[in-house]
């Protein structure tokens, strides 16, 4: 074996180990890919993936992402030795509190790691967003001899990803829209935790691939590093084509009685096999954590000069440009930095009184028009169902394969991956936003729950809110989505009142760098209030204010409502002065704002003195307790709803005028 041969088996011998060694620490983990995929990461990051380990968040990297997060170790290991900033000791801490290698990657908590991975599948659909993401940048910035955006995304994923419906609706929109700057490797190693694959997943995934519109590739042995580079080099020429990888490996490589066992997946393999394995290796079978410096010299010294190239090859192109197109990069210096661009909302409207007012989702899509022109990075679509949703951007064109330079994204029915791949804009800069009816936000429950978790500013837009769906029956009305919504931390969940609390959720929805937001909107319309005699709209932005004053300083009675019903608490205040109640109104579209606010804010609000409280929500009455308190009245449905023309349900159901009356007189004790 040559010296360079044994230096880079030393090289991938180290990650292996220091798998194990984080694993058996840590007395918890997933070993066995790592050990497994050690020299598939080693080829792809030494020989393929364009990075700089100094510069983590040079633009025009590739990305690389880890979809089966639970190998995180082959990751970790990877980063120390290449060069990043991951000293050992974060290894030596591995699953531990604080240390940056979590159990799984996460975002913002390591160097090198693109995004949050774990749940099975949620990582291709990322990778299928940024693959996006690039081709959108470059239409929006690329000029002819200026190439600024042209990196590609390679994504490591197995078995179980290739079962999880998120990776196959990802992998049928990749290969649609032809995204050949997208390489996904496939460790085919037929073990899963219950046992070999064959006991639930047996078909050919290459042939399933291609039919997908995929260029497939074999890769019969994982140490074969010279078949990988050559299977990766190829792939980008795949003739419009994304490029799958199917690498057979050996879960466990090394490990004399684990080997090709699922028990070595998601256990330590124990001390006395740790040692046989290393010995396997010709590794000294005490040692710990062991990183031989002629390895990481290599590696990360290979990894360093590869990425001060990019750099300096970036900064130049960029250079160049800034002389070219000093306004295309002025906006481009914004867009790097996380900033909308100067005066980005300088076209919102502003919508007169009317007692009709219009739907929720037509005021949206009348704001997605007046932004969309002013910020080039802007770009979404709906689940089909843009005419319903008012997302489509007029005049933007469709985002196709050929035609990068549309603006709406048609992610088809396929609800899960829109919000992976939404995600996965987000983390390459995009102001992405999705669209689909509230009730099939179920679908994208995981991927709402990793945006708020790696706070991503992505912005989900649901229509046809509540039973005000009508005849389309309880199927389709969401009951318990605004609660479920509200429960998953990180994320504001805003129900706009009218149509210009409409204008206000989108403005601070693509203000927010660090949260998602979701816009839930009427498919009905309901009036647009009188400003001049009522709170500011401008009052969403601290998720409840007074919209219509008590003349006292405490009211009689707090009457507190969203969306649609809003107007029902407006009308029933009014009501109720008449009969010498002083009622109080509050809008309350975003409750996750509202608890941000200062104590003072909230107490203007809603005085603790003012123990009568009435809310009224079109969905279930979980949570509204901690505003009206344990006595207060809420005006909700607990059920699901029925088929019927929407304001035969409302009445059906109790959202009338006199309900909330009624509810406000019982809490005075004058029922």
């Amino acid at each position: 074996m040559s010296d360079a041969k044994a230096l880079e088996k030393t090289t991938i011998d180290t990650i292996r180990t220091l798998a194990m060694d984080a694993v058996q620490a840590a007395n918890s983990g997933h070993p066995g890919t790592p050990m497994a995929l050690a020299p598939v990461i080693y080829t792809i990051w030494s020989r393929f993936l364009r990075h700089d380990p100094a510069r983590p968040e040079l633009p025009d990297r590739d990305r690389f992402v880890l979809s089966l997060g639970h190998a995180s170790m082959l990751l970790y290991g990877t980063l120390h030795l290449s060069g990043y900033d991951l000293p050992l000791d974060q290894i030596r801490n591995f699953r531990q509190l604080g240390s940056a290698c979590a159990g799984h990657p996460e975002y913002r908590h390591c160097p090198g790691v693109e995004t949050t991975t774990g749940p099975l599948g949620a990582g291709l659909g990322n990778s299928v967003g940024m693959a996006i993401a690039q081709r959108r940048l470059a239409a929006a910035f690329n000029r002819p001899g200026h190439e600024l955006f042209r990196h590609r995304v390679v994504a490591l994923c197995g078995d179980g990803d290739m079962m999880e419906g998120v990776a196959m609706e990802a992998a049928s929109l990749a290969g649609h829209l032809g995204l050949s700057n997208l390489v996904w490797v496939y460790d085919d190693n037929r073990i899963t935790i219950e046992g070999d694959t064959s006991l639930a997943f047996s078909e050919d995934v290459g042939a399933r691939m291609k039919a997908m519109g995929w260029e497939v590739s074999w890769v019969p042995d994982a140490n074969d590093v010279e078949a990988l580079a050559a299977a990766l080099a190829a792939s980008g020429a795949t003739g419009g084509r994304p490029h799958l990888v199917i690498v057979r490996s050996h879960i466990a490589y090394g490990a004399p009685n684990l080997q090709d066992q699922a028990d070595a997946h998601g256990a330590p393999l124990g001390e006395e096999e740790v040692k046989l394995a290393k010995a396997a290796y010709g590794w000294d079978p005490e040692a710990r954590f062991l990183v031989p410096e002629e390895a990481k010299a290599a590696f990360s010294g290979r990894c360093r000069e590869r990425g001060a190239a990019l750099a300096a090859d970036w900064d130049q192109r960029l250079a160049a440009y800034r002389a070219a197109f000093p306004e295309e990069a002025a906006l481009l210096d914004r867009h790097l930095a996380g900033e909308l661009p100067e005066g980005w909302d300088a076209d919102l409207p502003v919508f007169e009184p009317s007692p009709k007012g219009m739907a929720g989702r037509a005021a949206s899509g009348k704001v997605i028009n007046a932004v969309a022109g002013r910020i080039p990075w802007m770009m979404g679509g709906s689940a089909d169902l843009g005419p319903s949703n008012k997302t489509s951007i007029a005049g933007g064109g469709s985002f196709e394969a050929g035609r990068p330079a549309g603006r709406n994204l048609h992610f088809g029915v396929r609800e899960h991956a829109m919000g992976a791949i939404a995600n996965g804009m987000a983390l390459s800069g995009l102001r992405a936003y999705t669209g689909t009816f509230f009730v099939f936000s179920d679908y994208m429950r995981p991927a709402h729950r990793l945006a708020g978790l790696m706070k991503l500013p992505v912005i989900w837009v649901f229509t046809h809110d509540s039973i005000g769906v009508g005849e389309d029956g309880p199927t389709h009305q969401p009951i318990e989505h605004l609660a479920a919504l509200r429960a998953v931390p990180g994320i504001d969940v805003v129900r706009p009142g009218d149509a210009n609390e409409v204008v206000e959720a989108w403005r601070c929805a693509l203000a927010s760098k660090d949260r998602p937001t979701a816009i839930v909107l009427s498919r009905q319309d309901h009036p647009t209030f009188d400003r001049d005699r009522m709170g500011a709209a401008a009052g969403l932005a601290r998720g409840a204010y007074v919209l219509c004053p008590s003349r006292k300083e405490i009211p009689d009675v707090i009457l507190i409502g969203t969306g649609t019903e809003l107007q029902l608490a407006v009308r029933a205040a009014e009501e109720l002065a008449a009969d010498g109640v002083d009622a109080r109104v509050v809008s309350m579209p975003c409750q996750e704002a509202f608890l941000r606010q200062d104590p003072v804010y909230r107490e203007s609000v809603l005085p603790e003195d003012c123990r009568a409280r009435v809310a009224v929500e079109a969905g279930t009455s979980f949570g509204w307790e901690r505003f009206v308190g344990r006595r207060g009245a809420i005006v909700a449905h607990d059920d699901f709803g029925a088929s019927a023309p929407g304001k035969v349900l409302f009445e059906h159901f109790g959202f009338t005028v006199a309900a909330v009356v009624a509810a406000a007189r019982e809490q005075l004790g004058r029922a």
